[in-house]
């Protein structure tokens, strides 16, 4: 509530705001870290699980004989056979290049790394938001909605927690952003 004070001697009167104290951000609370931490934990799982099953066919996605150890390729299944929309032959066309494969490996441990140690969170952010992104494009429209899937949720989620510097708790990210290395370049946060 503000409290009007008598006339100035320039005739206006002041607004005096008494001291309110504010609640601490959200962002700041233990509990909002904390939240933060589990997410980045949580989709840093997503990503790690989904390198795993890829490399070593455990059966939940892919099957033993398909893994990537054993000459099956990663993008072949999804790109070959779940495009969809304007991107489909686009897609098609990449399924089971075998430097695509490589890309997407690297980018999916590196992704799910870095979201599980805390570490790297800007270029995880930007790198799996682009595969997020591109996953998303190759099935337009989304089966259950006109535009909005997981894809997109998670992909701003990855920004979301690149912005909260989320690897900074139950993570490694304090330390990561000490390091000479990203001092020096600071994109590596």
């Amino acid at each position: 509530m503000a409290v009007s004070t008598p006339k100035a001697r320039d005739g206006h009167r002041t607004i005096r705001q008494p001291h309110l104290s504010r609640p601490e951000p959200l962002v700041e609370s233990p509990a909002a870290r904390y939240v933060w931490a589990i997410a980045r934990l949580s989709l840093g799982w997503v990503f790690v699980w989904a390198f795993l099953d890829k490399t070593f066919g455990l059966g939940h996605e892919t099957p033993g004989a398909k893994a990537w150890l054993n000459g099956g390729s990663p993008t072949e299944g999804f790109l070959a056979h779940a495009p969809k929309g304007p991107f489909a032959g686009f897609y098609r066309d990449l399924a089971g290049v075998v430097a695509l494969d490589w890309l997407f490996m690297i980018g999916l441990a590196g992704i799910g790394v870095a979201l599980v140690l805390g570490i790297g969170m800007r270029i995880a952010a930007a790198a799996g938001a682009l595969l997020l992104v591109m996953m998303w494009s190759a099935v337009l429209p989304p089966e259950n909605n006109p535009f909005m899937d997981d894809h997109l949720i998670y992909a701003v989620l990855l920004v979301g927690l690149a912005l909260v510097s989320a690897g900074d708790t139950l993570g490694l990210g304090r330390w990561w952003g000490r390091t000479a290395l990203v001092r020096r370049l600071p994109a590596l946060k």
